[in-house]
């Protein structure tokens, strides 16, 4: 059995706080059994190298933890590392919770915008499995969307909770998928932090050396990921200004925007872009999970009373 040590630093209500139960997993899905073998520790794992792996992985974690009976994404799109992804989630939860009375708002009254849903819908699955929130996804890809309906549709627990809507404007985050009379409690976003298909591909030559401790000379992307997952001109930077800037004009339509800044070195330019668009009050939110540190930068347009008038519907 995996021993149930700690994992590093998830946030207190991370399902994935412990070691992964593999037997457990595998009970869950029992073709995850395939790709489990003891390592050199004589502890139960996969090849985190192995992108077939790591997808099984995660469909047992799906199935186990979070009901999720049927989930599958297309060849070469990205395959998110749930466990980091939940934190995410429920550091949202605690930012709502403040605007609460410390009370998490719970149910499908609760609504969040996911930019950038993906093929794997991930954040609104959480949100929904473990909250009751429902949720709009939205994404520049036209697969990636079939893909979201394709698993939103194939549980039932996800139908009629999870919207998805296309971004058909490259230029474009908010404005085209925001609607006149919509009301969303937060939004979030996992933006593609690279410049270039080189830079990612370089990640993710380092990431496979770190996880199998071998010297490779080209790397797949274990866990996937198109174009516009990974990367965009500009990089992470370039992205959220102009998520910042847009953000204004909806001011009233959401209470909380928030958005994942991965390199730290970042955060002056983003401070800077908040400073110019003058939201209410701004914040960040660090996150660790084992050596890596990614940080969330909320911010918000409405006065400390609109937010008393806006909980009162919660």
């Amino acid at each position: 059995m995996a021993d149930k040590e700690h994992k590093k630093n998830l946030h207190p209500r991370n399902f994935h706080n412990k070691r992964y139960d593999f037997p457990q997993l595998i009970q869950s899905l029992p073709k995850l059994a395939d790709y489990v073998f003891k390592n050199k520790y004589d502890d139960l794992s996969i090849d985190f190298a192995d992108s077939k792996a790591v997808l099984t992985l995660n469909k047992a974690i799906l199935s186990h933890f979070y009901n999720i009976k049927e989930w599958s994404i297309p060849n070469g799109y990205l395959c998110p590392p749930i466990p980091g992804r939940a934190d995410y989630i429920h550091y949202i939860a605690d930012i709502l919770a403040k605007s609460n009375n410390n009370k998490i708002p719970n149910g499908s009254k609760i609504k969040g915008l996911d930019i950038g849903i993906g093929a794997n819908c991930i954040y609104p699955i959480v949100g929904n499995s473990v909250y009751g929130w429902s949720f709009v996804g939205s994404d520049i890809e036209k697969k990636s969307i079939e893909s979201s309906k394709k698993i939103i549709e194939s549980n039932d627990s996800l139908n009629g909770n999870i919207e998805c809507r296309l971004q058909t404007n490259s230029d474009n985050i908010f404005t085209g998928i925001i609607k006149k009379d919509d009301k969303f409690d937060f939004t979030l976003c996992n933006p593609p932090f690279h410049k270039s298909q080189e830079e990612a591909q370089a990640g993710s030559k380092r990431k496979v050396q770190n996880l199998t401790k071998q010297v490779v000379k080209k790397a797949s992307l274990n866990f996937g990921g198109k174009s516009n997952e990974l990367w965009c001109k500009g990089g992470e930077v370039a992205f959220i200004k102009t998520m910042i800037k847009q953000s204004k004009k909806y001011a009233k339509n959401c209470f909380w925007f928030s958005t994942i800044v991965s390199k730290k070195d970042n955060l002056r330019f983003i401070y800077d872009t908040l400073d110019y668009v003058k939201p209410m009050e701004y914040k960040t939110i660090q996150m660790k999970q084992g050596q890596k540190i990614s940080r969330i930068v909320i911010w918000t347009f409405l006065s400390k009373e609109e937010q008393r008038q806006w909980v009162k519907n919660w």
